[in-house]
């Protein structure tokens, strides 16, 4: 919230009120990580290890190693400890390269020019260049900071570059390893928690829309309403997919063993039922556009009469019920999801009494039933996906 004082200064209202919700937020976290497992829970773990990894690296390098250069080792380990261990094994490699490079590169530039500055004139923007080859990912920054690291101390020479260079080498072990080997980051339930979330937010929105249409008197605000709950479907399933994408990435170089130390779910749903829900999301999309248009009084398509919309919206209903009963089943509640079927039924007296209107509808004005007939046809797609096993008449 912006407020504009009497001199015209612009500052920001209730700071206090900004700094209660993070403070909020902030404790939701933390009661969601000591609840049970979760993103939090997860966070908190791979933080802990990058801390632990940085430790361990020092101490093998200046302690144990007594490398009088032993900084390197804890700063690269502590950057390794990725949210995969694949990612921690290729940025591991992206990483080491840079850090080489910016090395001799910056040892030879001073061995050039005699001086920190031409050094830094001569090596730095080349390595710039190069921090933007793909190759590199988004390691590619640690060569030009290495060159700079290495011409700040003053020491380049051959043992000072060699001292560097193994320590980078040291510090990805360590990083690796800590991640691979401790608790190594599995994501499989973010891939059910998400495809939990879709089906009870597609519910959500179909409940809402029937909760609408009953009202008979939904208009351009009520369409806006439901075109924005769609928008956040589609943005649940972007998010689907990417869980998707890190499940996979997840398991790579990961062990059996490993696993079970870390009590991750032995499986994720099939890739089919992504599939599926991305064509509900669709569906619904295309039911809430056909909404929006009948709803805009300055369009030729008018809405159905109050009796079929009520029909419509009892229908649109049940559907909702079949998504939250999906919900529940993905989230582990078998009891409680089996009390949501039995409905189909209804479900086929309610799509008779649909007929029977797009006929009367028909017979009367012709536009109304060609937007009935949408509306039943979308319906009818979310019924063959949403109901499992059932198939429209």
């Amino acid at each position: 919230m912006i407020r504009v004082t009497e001199g015209g200064r612009v500052r920001s209202a209730r700071p206090a009120d900004a700094l209660r919700r993070e403070a909020h937020v902030v404790g939701q976290a933390v009661l969601a990580a000591w609840r049970g497992p979760g993103r939090e829970r997860d966070l908190v773990v791979q933080s802990l290890k990058a801390a632990a990894a940085a430790l361990l690296a020092w101490y093998v390098a200046s302690d144990w190693l007594r490398d009088p250069m032993a900084l390197m080792a804890p700063w690269v380990a502590l950057v390794l400890v990725q949210a995969t261990v694949y990612s921690s094994l290729r940025q591991a490699t992206q990483q080491f390269t840079a850090i080489c490079a910016g090395t001799l590169l910056a040892s030879g530039a001073q061995w050039l020019t005699g001086d920190t500055l031409g050094a830094l004139a001569l090596s730095v923007p080349v390595l710039m260049l190069l921090s933007n080859w793909h190759r590199f990912g988004d390691q590619g920054i640690y060569g030009a900071t290495t060159a700079v690291f290495t011409l700040a101390t003053g020491t380049v020479t051959a043992s000072a570059v060699g001292h560097r260079v193994g320590q980078a080498a040291l510090g990805a072990v360590i990083g690796v390893a800590v991640n691979a080997l401790v608790l190594p980051p599995i994501h499989l339930r973010d891939v059910r928690e998400n495809l939990a979330a879709l089906a009870g937010e597609a519910g959500d929105l179909l409940h809402g829309v029937a909760a609408d249409l009953r009202e008979t008197e939904w208009d351009a605000q009520s369409a806006a309403g439901w075109s924005s709950a769609s928008a956040r479907l589609e943005r649940r399933l972007d998010a689907l997919r990417s869980a998707r994408g890190w499940s996979r990435e997840s398991l790579r170089f990961t062990y059996g063993p490993l696993r079970a130390l870390h009590r991750v779910p032995p499986s994720v749903p099939p890739t089919e039922e992504d599939e599926c829900w991305s064509r509900i999301s669709g569906h619904i999309t295309a039911l809430t556009r056909a909404l929006a248009v009948a709803a805009d009084g300055d369009r030729t398509p008018a809405p159905p009469d109050g009796a079929v919309l009520r029909s419509y919206a009892r229908l649109l209903e049940l559907i909702g019920d079949a998504c939250h009963a999906e919900n529940l089943r993905l989230l582990g509640a078998v009891e409680e999801a089996r009390a949501a079927e039995g409905t189909e039924e209804t479900m086929r007296e309610l799509h008779e009494q649909l007929i029977s209107g797009l006929r009367e509808h028909a017979e009367q004005d012709h536009t109304r039933a060609v937007v009935l007939g949408t509306l039943l046809l979308q319906a009818e797609n979310l019924w063959n996906e949403a109901v499992p096993g059932a198939r429209r008449p």
